[in-house]
């Protein structure tokens, strides 16, 4: 089929590099050096680890010995790993049961702290103190507070008649444990949130007021429809930040556990997705498996968040859409 000139010229133009005059490319380099530490810093600590990490996974790496390609072998390996499909359990666990707690919390916080009473600006700071303090430092101290024997909670239930649980050395109770200290540093959803409240039209809560709906209808069919994009935000970070749930687990393990009983206790109810990786990264020192699990965590995690967008459109109301 003959192909016309002007189509090639076309094409030509299409390719070819733009004439960038004196001024716009002395603009170019300029912006270029300001953003030249950026650049490095993405190349050399973001996409040579991911690129590096993708090779690794198709490995037998181990830190001390030379790679040895292996193909799929230890994607093979991880699905009949049954320490693998509990890690992943228990981290849909922390997602499904955890994350829609903590933002249901998170909303009801943001509503009472969103009411106009004397000392709002104390309750504010109040709420949203425990989120800035360091995650080892919280989570040590609830290692106190849910003490089976000494602990404040079983303490206070005790002085009522009810017999606390064995916290955090039950593997019923351990995964409950850990969903009850995320509540408690919430107060970075809970700003979140109250931002989105104070956007909320007031005109269209008078009106509602006025045609005689009760403050339950407002909140359903007016407040919850206009916060749905901060639920939406909160709703995917949440999740994402749950699937590599990490430094809470580590450290209650390190709490509750005999020395040399491993991570992941008790009975490996703690040990979540990131957990188990760390260890067979940074413990046994295979990264070929490692890295292997790295990209299947990249992998559910980006479904997940594909999945939530796509649902988004059936309950996400965007006012000027």
């Amino acid at each position: 089929m003959a192909v016309r000139a002007g189509e090639v010229n076309a094409v030509r133009t299409w390719f070819r590099w733009p004439r960038w005059s004196r001024g716009e490319r002395r603009r170019l380099l300029t912006g270029l050096l300001f953003i030249s530490l950026w650049i490095i810093g993405f190349f050399a600590f973001t996409l040579y680890p991911m690129v590096a990490s993708l090779y690794y996974s198709f490995t037998e790496y181990h830190i001390k010995r030379a790679s040895e390609w292996i193909g799929l072998s230890n994607y093979a390996a991880l699905f009949r790993d049954p320490l693998f499909w509990k890690s992943l359990s228990n981290t849909a666990y922390m997602v499904a049961i955890g994350v829609p707690l903590s933002l249901f919390v998170s909303f009801v916080c943001a509503l009472l702290l969103n009411i106009k009473v004397r000392g709002q600006s104390i309750y504010r700071v109040v709420y949203f103190l425990p989120s800035i303090v360091p995650t080892v430092a919280s989570t040590l101290l609830w290692l106190w507070i849910l003490n089976p024997n000494s602990g404040l909670l079983n303490t206070l239930l005790g002085e009522i008649g009810i017999r606390g649980p064995n916290w955090t050395r039950d593997p019923a109770w351990s995964k409950p444990s850990l969903i009850l200290l995320g509540l408690w540093g919430v107060g970075n959803t809970i700003i979140i949130y109250l931002s989105g409240l104070q956007d909320v039209p007031v005109s269209l809560i008078e009106a509602a007021e006025l045609d005689g709906a009760n403050r339950w209808q407002r909140l359903w069919a007016i407040t919850i429809p206009l916060v749905s994009p901060i639920t939406l935000f909160n709703l995917i970070i949440g999740v994402i930040a749950t699937f590599q749930y990490f430094a809470q687990a580590y450290v209650l393990s390190a709490g509750v556990s005999p020395v040399g009983s491993g991570l992941g206790a008790p009975l490996n109810s703690t040990l979540f997705y990131s957990v188990y990786l760390y260890q067979q990264g940074f413990v046994y020192l295979k990264m070929g498996y490692a890295s292997a699990q790295a990209w299947i965590l990249f992998i559910v995690i980006m479904i997940c968040t594909v999945l939530l967008l796509r649902s988004s459109e059936r309950w996400t109301y965007y006012e000027g859409g």
